[in-house]
């Protein structure tokens, strides 16, 4: 498949367009009927959150690059009250295609979507089980398993850890992957390193309860380096800022793996980023859009589920670390890339979507 990946459901509000206000009509008034107007919905996290709100748009945008026709526009929420209004004025705008984002608007979209059935809605990051409802989802457990080997094979400490904003399966996802692949690494090395911040068995673990503020992001991560780990993945929209920013400013005693997107396009933190869980959100966005664009129909089922062997997810470049992380360990990684697609290695997570 040419698609190519659960998400962190927020992060930095820092647009001041559109952020909670009722969408602007189509100025071009005169192409109105000519168009197919692709309208989003962001979540709480707002446009410009480093993260999947800004990737969902980013799809919307590469779709009108390689189609004219299409023309993208969205509203962002300030507060989960605003999921339904925003999505039923984009609805009375007459919308050709209405993209809700993040884990967060499951229910109101589903709602909306049932007392609006021939209205043709998508959603990143759910699957609200109705017809008339895209759902574009994202098995990230499989790249966040070869991160958490990563992390174990380049950690000096012998403790990494991780946390979310909440504990919901588009956030839970990434740290049962994480967790399993350094359990993986110490089962291959027969070495002893610890994933602090998540217990997959019980499902518990630290978050920030906050998808925006960075203080409750570095002050959580603070607390993983005071217990001794010395690489942590953030799974928290803009949270997890402050605990890129504090790790560039410490001076290489922690570094990051970031989620989403490639932290070195989408952060000014790049230097202490190692890698980063990426879910190629634009792609499967594009893909959806331009499809229902030329008049085809996309079926809620199955819907589209990325994954490594689609290249749905995948781990960014290491940039800045690219020299320090050793020859061998990259190989290591890239072969569990490949046994992950081949079915020869299996990552379970009580938060994948089902295909």
């Amino acid at each position: 498949m040419r698609i190519a990946s659960i998400v962190a459901a927020g992060g930095l509000v820092l647009s001041a367009a559109a952020c909670g206000e009722a969408p602007d009509e189509n100025n071009a008034a005169g192409d109105a009927g000519k168009k197919f107007s692709a309208c989003m919905v962001t979540d709480v996290g707002g446009i410009d959150d480093k993260s999947f709100n800004a990737s969902a748009w980013q799809g919307l945008k590469d779709a009108q690059a390689a189609n004219s026709n299409i023309d993208p526009k969205y509203v962002a929420s300030k507060a989960e009250a605003d999921y339904e209004p925003n999505l039923t004025q984009f609805v009375n705008q007459k919308c050709d295609f209405i993209l809700a984002v993040g884990g967060l608007m499951g229910d109101a979209t589903k709602k909306i979507a049932q007392a609006n059935p021939n209205q043709q809605f998508g959603i990143v990051d759910a699957n609200p089980g109705v017809d008339n409802i895209y759902p574009m989802q994202f098995d990230t457990a499989q790249a966040a398993f070869q991160a958490g080997y990563l992390a174990a094979g380049m950690s000096k400490t012998g403790k990494v850890g991780t946390y979310g904003a909440l504990p919901i399966p588009p956030v839970t996802i990434f740290m049962d992957g994480f967790v399993d692949g350094v359990a993986y690494y110490n089962q291959t090395k027969g070495k002893n390193v610890q994933a602090l911040g998540w217990d997959k068995a019980s499902q518990k673990g630290s978050f920030t309860n906050d998808f925006a503020k960075q203080d409750e992001g570095k002050k959580v991560s603070d607390t993983l380096v005071a217990q001794g780990a010395d690489i942590i993945m953030p799974v928290a929209g803009g949270s997890g800022l402050g605990t890129t920013a504090a790790a560039k400013a410490s001076n290489g005693k922690y570094s990051v793996i970031w989620v989403d997107v490639d932290g070195c396009e989408s952060t000014p933190d790049c230097s202490a980023i190692m890698t980063t869980v990426v879910k190629n959100i634009p792609e499967a966005v594009k893909e959806a859009v331009l499809k229902a664009a030329g008049g085809e129909k996309l079926e809620a089922k199955p819907g589209f589920v990325g994954d490594l062997a689609n290249t749905g997810v995948s781990i960014a470049p290491f940039h800045d670390f690219d020299s320090k992380v050793p020859a061998e360990l990259k190989a290591e990684v890239e072969k569990i890339k490949s046994d992950i697609a081949a079915g020869t290695i299996t990552v379970t997570s009580k938060a994948q979507p089902t295909k």
